[in-house]
């Protein structure tokens, strides 16, 4: 038994994949593990964006952030990737991060179909394809003493409908998404695979910010805790769940939203 904190929260060394990793909740995600001594990789599809944040934060924490250019809605995006982890990571990864989504708002008599599927393939079908292609890199670092992880970010969106437009593709799919890792937990915790979601509510992220027009003052208000989330608060529950701290905790979805859901 060592209940000492660097012990229980430990990420030192260990190897993670952060989907959307170069802004919003992905960022924040990305840099807790790198101040933690974590050796990151990142996707995105825009690549100056994606390649410039890896630079930064290399430098920053002197960890490297390795960032890979690559539209994760296909399977065909999702093979190219995974075969480069393969080939780079050998031996394994430790954690894996689903965190890449997207949102489409449309009042729903005007709801398009190339909407809905834009935004269940990255944020249900990506998870689900990512998994099924690393689960194997995964396995080679899982052990019973040390599971390997798997977090998918879905939303509160998923577990309740928000006040923010009329996003159906999105509420589905986070709830989809929810669904899904208790599913992959059932299957892969025989394999010492260990598999949660976390359930934001309103952060600083491209996504929102575009809906309220990066104004979050009225977010905040409406927030229990009065303000929106922050680095800290995703990037703590995340190390939490993928540190021996959280090695007991299985098929679990985590909100982090100020109360949101709980409370109002």
């Amino acid at each position: 038994m060592n209940l000492n904190l660097e012990t229980l929260f430990n990420v030192k060394n260990k190897t993670a994949v952060v989907t959307g990793g170069s802004r919003g909740i992905g960022a924040m995600i990305t840099e807790g593990f790198l101040a933690n001594g974590c050796k990151v990789y990142i996707t995105a599809r825009k690549k100056e964006a994606l390649e410039d944040k890896a630079k930064e934060l290399t430098k920053k924490y002197n960890i490297d952030c390795i960032p890979y250019c690559v539209d994760l809605s296909t399977v065909d995006g999702v093979n190219e990737f995974a075969n480069f982890i393969t080939e780079k990571e050998s031996d394994g990864i430790n954690f894996l991060i689903n965190n890449a989504g997207a949102a489409w708002g449309a009042k729903l008599e005007e709801y398009p179909e190339d909407g809905w599927d834009k935004v269940n393939n990255i944020n249900v079908k990506t998870p689900f394809f990512l998994t099924q292609k690393l689960v194997k890199n995964l396995e080679k670092k899982a052990s019973k003493e040390d599971p390997t992880r798997i977090v998918n970010i879905a939303s509160i969106d998923g577990i309740r409908v928000g006040n923010i437009g009329e996003t159906y593709a999105y509420s589905a799919a986070k709830s989809g998404i929810i669904h899904l890792t208790k599913h992959l937990a059932k299957i892969l915790v025989e394999r010492n695979i260990v598999v949660n979601a976390i359930a934001p509510g309103p952060f600083d992220s491209h996504m929102l910010g575009k809906a309220v027009n990066f104004d979050y003052s009225f977010i905040a208000d409406m927030n229990p805790r009065k303000r929106i989330g922050s680095p800290e608060d995703i990037a703590g529950l995340c190390i939490y769940l993928c540190s021996r701290a959280g090695a007991y905790t299985v098929g679990e979805t985590i909100t982090c939203d100020g109360g949101m859901v709980n409370t109002t």
